[in-house]
């Protein structure tokens, strides 16, 4: 079974644990929307499209505060063998404000803050710190 999305974190996590300035993935529109969010948060310094067609990737810009990389660990929590949904009363913060969850919901990808002031619920992708 591929998880797109476990691929798309790891290559990002990697990236800043070998010290790189980019990650490069297979370009989608959900890991476009889900690089979008990590950027408006900090996570990464950038994201681009490039290529045209079925050569199409995703390119994104690891942040780092001073030689540490942004992102310390992620993990998955709906995989495609088994889906993990919450409502909006249950998204908690995690690691105590400092991490992040990433949810999809019916308004699109956001954060879990985002999510339970909008009031939705939706399938939660990943926690990230």
């Amino acid at each position: 079974m591929h998880d797109p999305i476990a691929d798309m974190l790891i290559r990002i996590k990697n990236a800043g644990n070998a010290g790189k300035d980019l990650a490069e993935m297979p370009f989608s529109q959900l890991k476009e929307s889900i690089a979008e969010v990590l950027f408006k948060q900090g996570y990464i310094a950038s994201y681009a499209k490039k290529g045209k067609k079925v050569q199409k990737t995703l390119e994104i810009g690891i942040a780092y505060e001073g030689k540490k990389p942004r992102v310390a660990d992620v993990a998955r929590m709906s995989k495609p063998s088994r889906r993990f949904y919450v409502k909006a009363a249950e998204i908690k913060p995690i690691k105590n404000g400092y991490g992040l969850m990433v949810i999809s919901t019916p308004k699109g990808i956001m954060t879990g803050n985002d999510a339970r002031k909008a009031q939705v619920g939706g399938e939660a992708l990943f926690k990230i710190w």
